[in-house]
């Protein structure tokens, strides 16, 4: 029997933390022979509510799923932890601005940071889903500096499911036949989403879609503020969703990338297509399987992508200088 993969999930009582851990013990992620363990964190108020999280995967019977660990304490959650996906976030209220809502979570993310490179395990890779993700990954990152800086990431993909989806429905082809969308810079509304390198049914997406003034105005908007229209719609944030892209990141990450093909993941950058170093910044990735991954080089970035591109970088800077207290 393999060894398992033991997995961390932090705001695991909530609806995006309960909707990744029951697919987590499924295999879906890691494989149908890959057994895996769950360490459930949360906060101390509302910790009680892992119990029943915990029965709920014992009654699943899941035979991958060999033992699920309940904490508040982020050293015991996150000791030996292969992987680790910080979900938790303090959400942003009414009122509140962005810069408060960066310096309230990079408290949550400077702890989580030191606790996990003190405890996991020496391959820990993390995997930030809690917003604004690319600064608390950021943050994280700096407070855990014996974790090598490529085992960083922040979620991305849902906003390049939200791309796909859109596109296929303007092109009216099922989302299967949608390829190689990517997002740059942050998740916020200020990210690009690359429809210029996307592919529709093996062909450029403006060969398919004839309708650039679309794609470069009401298409970025869209894709942008789609979180906040399911939120005026459902009366909540998205949770499903945002952990399907969650679990689709790590399984990226975790498997050889199609050949020809990318996904979108935040990473810190190394200057590629003139994104500045000391940032974590969204670009088209691909995994070689082994753990490591690239970023995609050479593709064509015209003066609108460029400026597109230099407008959500400008924004990761500015949110790096409001928490540069949180970075050693």
């Amino acid at each position: 029997m393999k060894k398992p993969i033991r997995v961390a999930v932090t705001g695991a009582a909530g609806n995006i933390g309960y909707a990744i851990v029951f697919r987590l013990a499924s295999g879906e992620v890691f494989g149908a022979d890959q057994p895996v363990a769950i360490n459930l964190i949360e906060v101390p108020q509302v910790v009680e509510k892992l119990k029943g999280v915990k029965m709920e995967l014992d009654d699943c019977a899941f035979p991958l799923l060999t033992d699920v660990v309940c904490t508040s304490d982020p050293a015991e959650g996150f000791k030996d932890c292969n992987w680790c996906m910080l979900v938790g976030s303090k959400p942003r209220g009414p009122g509140m601005e962005r810069a408060d809502l960066l310096k309230d979570n990079g408290k949550i993310f400077v702890g989580q940071g030191k606790a996990i490179a003190e405890n996991a395990a020496a391959d820990v890779r993390v995997l930030v889903v809690g917003n604004p993700c690319n600064t608390n990954c950021l943050i994280a990152m700096n407070n855990a500096k014996s974790v090598p800086a490529n085992r960083w990431f922040a979620m991305t993909r849902l906003d390049e499911n939200r791309a796909a989806s859109m596109l296929a429905e303007k092109a009216g082809v099922p989302v299967s036949e949608v390829s190689n969308v990517a997002i740059w810079g942050n998740h916020s509304p200020t990210m690009y989403t690359d429809f210029y390198n996307a592919k529709i049914s093996g062909k450029p997406a403006l060969d398919v879609i004839k309708d650039e003034e679309w794609l470069k105005g009401e298409f970025q908007s869209l894709v942008g503020k789609r979180g906040a229209a399911v939120i005026a719609a459902r009366g909540a944030s998205s949770a499903a969703s945002a952990a399907n892209a969650a679990l689709a990141t790590v399984k990226s990450l975790y498997n050889k990338t199609p050949d020809g093909e990318w996904t979108s993941v935040c990473i810190p950058s190394d200057g590629s297509y003139g994104v500045p170093a000391g940032i974590v910044s969204s670009f088209p990735v691909v995994s070689d399987g082994k753990g490591g991954y690239t970023i995609v080089q050479g593709l064509p970035v015209n003066e609108f992508a460029k400026g597109a591109i230099a407008k959500t970088v400008a924004e990761l800077v500015s949110e790096k200088e409001t928490v540069k207290d949180m970075i050693p």
